[in-house]
């Protein structure tokens, strides 16, 4: 028997039209994909004996992944709840902002805070549950922003925030 795990908190239900727009590709992707890993399983299992099949195992492994992805997406999409429009007080931070931010050193450090479904560190996408958003959240330029994080406390200043639609 494994080690008990509670369950994860459920994270926000929010996300960019972009966002889900990309999740509705992905869908449809995948259905795609999951027929073309049907047939290569059909033709694996077509071979003979499937416990040394090494192609048969691997389908298998790869379709039951799909699977797993297409049934989250379509528990996930019907409860997310697109959010498009602009605060009317852009001066604070709100879901969508892109926010730039000075930390002790001086260095400036750039993030866009969305959905928990769309984060991507490489472009600077956090995620509203992430604790340093929720510690931005209705800040304004020049707010100084303490987070916790597991390197330690960290200390941040608003420089800017904007809510411009490109990337």
């Amino acid at each position: 028997m494994g080690r008990y795990r509670p369950p994860q908190p459920r994270s926000s239900p929010y996300i960019t039209r972009d966002g889900y727009e990309a999740l509705q590709v992905e869908s449809k992707a995948l259905w795609v994909r999951r027929r073309d890993v049907t047939k290569a399983l059909t033709a694996a299992a077509a071979e003979g004996d499937r416990s040394e099949n090494a192609e048969y195992i691997y389908r298998k492994k790869e379709l039951r992944g799909i699977d797993r992805r297409i049934r989250y997406l379509q528990k996930r999409m019907p409860d997310l709840k697109i959010v498009d429009t602009i605060p009317s007080n852009q001066e604070q931070i709100f879901f969508g902002a892109r926010v730039t931010l000075e930390d002790d050193a001086g260095a400036e450090v750039v993030y866009r805070i969305v959905g928990a479904d769309e984060l991507d560190a490489e472009r600077g996408w956090i995620s509203m549950d992430a604790p340093l958003a929720k510690a931005l959240m209705k800040r304004c330029v020049d707010d100084e922003v303490r987070v916790r994080s597991p390197g330690g406390e960290r200390t941040y200043v608003v420089i800017e925030v904007s809510y411009s639609a490109a990337s």
